[in-house]
């Protein structure tokens, strides 16, 4: 285990029970654990209060338990490029990943995975690198990340290919139906199949239809 510096951590995560733990283990390992919230809008309070040296924020929170931490990390270094985030989730968000990953310089951020931390010092270790202005990113995010980069559309149908096609031209879900000679309600369960696909998580329809043709045109 290296040599680690007393941090101050504002820490965010919903589980109790792992909230708790958390906040045992960085306190005997030196460190402040200056505030710890359960969901992302105390996160941004509780950073903007006590402006910590580093930040650790699981992905899903409430309300929703969609991405709604790693949300608040890339709205957080929207702000402050400079603030060190580290990111230990169960899941891999891509959607937004790549934000959090690619924001201020791309210094001084981490993405752990929970169950691939296999020991207590090498979550240590990354709390102290990513604060140092490191990055730290578990291979497993990686794979995922580059797949989606390679071709984000690798995972959809053929008839949902053709359905995003329609949506890039602009076609409504009655105009695409009438086209394919389809209901409606098929359409919709083909765009509802894309969206997930494509990592777009629940927000607004007409929002999501956008990054979906973006993720078309760029493909």
């Amino acid at each position: 285990m290296r040599a680690n510096r007393p941090l101050r951590v504002v820490l965010a995560e919903d589980s109790v029970l792992l909230r708790e733990g958390l906040i045992g283990l960085l306190t005997r390992c030196g460190h402040e654990v200056v505030a710890a919230v359960g969901d992302a809008q105390a996160l941004l309070v509780a950073v903007a209060e006590h402006a910590p040296d580093i930040v650790v924020t699981d992905v899903r929170m409430p309300p929703g338990f969609q991405d709604e931490g790693l949300h608040a990390a890339v709205r957080l270094r929207e702000k402050q490029p400079a603030l060190p985030v580290l990111v230990l989730s169960q899941y891999v968000q891509r959607a937004y990943a790549s934000e959090l990953l690619d924001s201020g310089d791309g210094s001084g951020v981490g993405y752990l995975l929970k169950d691939r931390v296999g020991q207590v010092e090498e979550f240590v270790d990354a709390l102290s690198e990513v604060a140092d202005g490191g990055t730290v990113v578990d291979p497993e995010v990686v794979r995922q990340l580059l797949r989606r980069r390679r071709d984000p559309l690798a995972r959809l149908t053929p008839r949902e290919r053709e359905v995003l096609a329609l949506i890039a031209q602009g076609k409504s879900n009655g105009a695409i139906a009438r086209e394919l000679v389809v209901s409606e309600a098929a359409v919709g369960k083909h765009i509802g199949s894309i969206l997930t696909k494509l990592d777009l998580p629940p927000a607004d329809e007409t929002h999501r239809r956008v990054l979906a043709v973006l993720a078309f045109l760029r493909a």
